[in-house]
Order: C-alpha cells, then structure tokens, then sequence
C-alpha cells in the first residue's frame, strides 16, 4: 500500500470536515458568543465527543479491525464471509448495549451534566436546568456514531476509507445549516437548536455508511445475541483500548471539568475553540494515519511480515513529522491571526480572541504527541495488546490531573491545556520505549537522517512567519473575503517557506517526488 497515497485520501475529507468545522465554530463565536449558553452548549456535546473518542472511533476501531481483518485474511477460503459473520456477531451485542446505555444517560442527565461541568461557576438553578437540557438533546448522537464506528471499520478494512472519512462532514455541514437557518439573538435559543442538529447529524452520518455498505455488496443481519470466543475477546479488547485511544479526550474533559468550575464564564469556550484550531492538523495528519496504520500493519503482521509492518510504521513517523512540526510551529506562532481571522466578530470581542489565542499556543505545544499517539499505538492494537497503552494512558491522566491542578489558578484558562500538552507527550515517550524494548519498532537510518532536518525546516518557517505576520493584521478584522484570504496568503507563505526549507536542509529531496508514487514505500536510505 502507498501509505502517503492512502493519508491523502483520508486526510482531504478530513480537512474537508475540519475547514467546516471551522466555519460552524466562527458561526458559533458570531451567532452565541464567550459566556454561558456556549459553555452550557459545549458541555453537552463534549459527552458524544467524548465517547465517539474513547469508544466509537478509538476502542472499538482498535479491537474490532485486527479481529475483522484476521478472519478475512484467514486461508481457509471463506475470507469476507467469516469476517462478515463476526461483524454481524459484534453488532447483535453492541445494539442492545447501545439502546439500554442511550436510555440509561437519558435518565441520569442532570448527575452527568454535573459530572462534566462541576455545576458551572455561579449559575442559577434554572441555567443548570438548560444545560441538562442540552444535554439530554445530544445523548442520541452516542448510540448513532457508534453503528456508524462499526460500519466504518469493515469499509477501512476493505480500503474502502474514504467513506468514513467523509461522514463527519455531514455533522458540520448539519450544525452550520443550523446556524443559518435557526440562529436567534437570545443566544440560548441558538445553543439549544445546535444541541438539536448533533443528534439530526449521527442520523445523517449512520444513513451515510449504511448506504456506502450497500453498494460496497455488505449487507449485515440482524441476530440473536451469541456470546462466543469471538465476542469475548472483543469485549476483551475494547474496555482497556477505551481508555488508552481516548486519554486525550479525557485529559480534556478534566481541563473542561475544572475550567467550568474554577474560572469566569467564556473560559470553557476559549479552550474549546482553541482545541478546535489544534484539532485541525490532529484530525488531518493524525486520525488520517492512525486510520490507514492499523488495518495495514495488522494485516502485514497476519501474514507474517514483521519487516514490512516495522517498516511501515516507520514510513508512517516520517509522515507525522514531515506534516506535523510546521503546524505545531505555526499555531504557536500565529495563533493571533487565526483566531481573530476565524471568531473575532459579532459578539466574540478582542479580549476572547487574545485569550483564545493563548490557550492555542499552549495545546500546539503538545501537537507532535497528540499525533504521534496516532502513530504508536497500532503498533500494540496490531499484536492485540490493548492493555499496555491503557496503563500509560492512566498515568498520562494522572500527569493531566495534576498538572491542571497547579497551573489552572496563575496561568488561568492556559493551564489546562498546557497540562494537556505536557501529559501527552508523556504518554508518546511511554509508547515509544516500550515498542523500542520489545523490537517491535526501531528508528531506521532514513529517520534518523531526515526527523532533525524536519525540525530545523519547521523553525526556519516560524521565524519567517513571526516576523511576517503583521503584515496580514490590518485584515483579519475585515470582511469574510478579506479574513479568508488574510489567511490563505499565511498558510500559502509558511507552506511555501516550510517546502524550500525541507529542500534546503535536505530533508526531501526532488527523488521523493518520484518514490510517493510508487505501491510500495521506498528503500532505506543509506
């Protein structure tokens, strides 16, 4: 497989969904503000956000895919049947368990939305009744996206990724037609029809999938649940894979947790919108490579080849950092611009953009060790080791815990997300050791040469940005077409700059060009 070839694919529908989710986010900041309907309304949908993290898009992609791809590897002539019969087995358990959890949260709304919010900081009762509301509105989204997780796994273990990677558009694309068409100026009243169009998306998105099934020729019955080996095992699998996919997730419900609790009102918001910023090269560079990564390097090691998984894995670093030091380096750099280009209108005023901006830098801190993450972890997912990385995840949680704990009083709405960062990096040296120790990965000697040439190209772009940057300011508080292509001219120049740095320093070389096209990765470099 060309690994570059199939990131591409993924990661075009991905930054499709994330420049949408940017324009739902601006629409956000302009239409409901900094204050308590946003923070009510990102409340409730951090649950679905949590859980679609932790289990729909994590756990369940990590113990499903080996599974699924043993069985249609298996030689015994049944191929696709037999991994068809253990997708329909998966779903006759995981449905029910979905309803009776869907009803079950329904129910327990109010001790949930506590749970996350830490009852706000000085809301009255009737506000605390509103934002369980909101909740109560998005609980169906859990259930939806996680049908859709397992449609999605047997079309990325044919190759079939792209269709799962174009679902999240529709919940954009949904949120946004919500903005425009039933926007308010009570901005509750636009909160409350947002939480609404998250559920009317995982609809979407699940009719989505089943339509792409159906004309892939996968059809899946129902049946009566069987609690064979092969459902064990899964279940097996997926409770540590939860935890260790979505330590991120939970790193920042804590920060959420603590910042809805602790600080003024907006807060909430300022750390939100600037995860949704660092989320961007995240999901493009970073769930692109973890999607492609583990149905490849699982089905090489099904077959045996433990050179080519190694190598993969290797080619899939080199992927990270190319793409992912000169993001991490522009947010920190130009966090200002963004954020003032993309939110900085209608009711969000200058003093949410420079605090959101702040919260920026401090997550783009970690942005390597989020994506890295990515990158590692199908390396034990691959050998059906999920436990491993759920016992890092548990001391990156804690690292996150009382990091938050110091930081969130004099650093304010930065000390959660810089905690975030410090924690995930933690977790990444973990990972990487541990994979090191066993031989399961070792750096090879196109790595070694090309990750410090990456890391010199990325801080000759920063230097060129930060001195270029107020350039575009006059612009970014202009009309949408003169914001739009403020920041185009921004992202053009640092890529520009970034492109002629990696050739400078020989970090890419005009050979590559060639090599991307080739199916198989390229030969090691001497």
């Amino acid at each position: 497989m060309n690994l570059a070839k199939a990131l591409a694919g993924v990661g075009g529908l991905t930054l499709a969904s994330r420049v949408l989710g940017l324009v739902r986010d601006s629409l956000f900041a302009r239409f409901v503000g900094a204050g308590f309907a946003s923070d009510a309304f990102l409340i409730a949908f951090r649950l679905p956000n949590m859980f679609r993290a932790l289990f729909a898009e994590g756990a369940f992609a990590s113990a499903f895919i080996p599974m699924f791809n043993k069985k249609v590897g298996d030689k015994d002539g049944n191929g696709l049947p037999d991994g068809m019969a253990f997708a329909e087995q998966a779903l006759s358990i995981l449905l029910p368990v979905l309803l009776v959890m869907t009803v079950v949260l329904e129910v327990l709304a109010w001790p949930v939305t506590l749970m996350l919010s830490g009852g706000f900081n000085g809301v009255t009762q009737d506000q605390f009744a509103f934002a369980v509301t909101l909740s109560r509105f998005t609980i169906p989204y859990l259930a939806l996206i996680s049908l859709v997780s397992l449609l999605g796994g047997i079309l990325n273990s044919l190759g079939k990724f792209w269709v799962n990677a174009a679902a999240p558009i529709l919940l954009n694309l949904t949120l946004i037609v919500a903005l425009l068409g039933f926007h308010s100026d009570d901005p509750l009243i636009t909160a409350r029809n947002q939480a609404i169009g998250v559920s009317v998306s995982g609809a979407l998105q699940l009719a989505w999938l089943f339509f792409a099934c159906r004309a892939n020729g996968i059809s899946m019955r129902l049946r009566m649940p069987v609690w064979n080996a092969d459902v064990k095992q899964l279940m097996k699998l997926i409770w540590p894979a939860a935890a260790g996919a979505g330590a991120m997730q939970i790193n920042l419900v804590v920060s959420t947790f603590l910042a809805s609790s602790f600080l003024a009102h907006g807060s909430v918001t300022y750390i939100y919108l600037a995860d949704r910023l660092n989320q961007l090269p995240l999901g493009l560079i970073g769930i692109g490579l973890g999607t492609v990564l583990l149905p490849t390097i699982s089905r090489q090691l099904g077959g045996g080849d433990e050179v080519a998984a190694m190598e993969t894995q290797n080619r899939g670093l080199e992927l990270a950092l190319l793409l992912t030091l000169p993001a991490a380096v522009a947010l920190i750099v130009c966090g200002q611009p963004m954020a003032s280009a993309l939110f900085g209108y209608g009711k969000f005023d200058a003093t949410d953009v420079a605090r959101t901006a702040e919260a920026l830098a401090a997550f783009s801190i970690g942005l390597p060790s989020y994506i890295l993450v990515k990158v590692l972890t199908p390396g034990f997912y691959a050998r059906h080791d999920t436990k491993t990385p759920v016992r890092y995840a548990m001391i990156s949680m804690a690292v996150n815990l009382v990091g938050n704990l110091v930081l969130i009083v004099p650093l304010q709405h930065v000390g959660p997300p810089l905690a975030t960062a410090v924690a995930s990096t933690i977790n990444v040296a973990m990972l990487y050791f541990t994979l090191v120790k066993r031989g399961h990965f070792v750096i090879d000697a196109r790595l070694k040469r090309r990750a410090p040439r990456l890391a010199l190209a990325a801080l000759a772009m920063g230097a060129v940005l930060w001195f270029g940057q107020g350039l575009i300011m006059p612009y970014v508080h202009s009309t949408w077409l003169a914001r739009g292509l403020s920041l185009a001219a921004l992202v053009s120049a640092g890529g520009l700059v970034y492109a002629v740095a990696t050739f400078a320093t020989g970090a890419f070389s005009r050979a590559d060009l060639a090599l991307l096209r080739r199916r198989r990765p390229p030969p090691t470099d001497a």
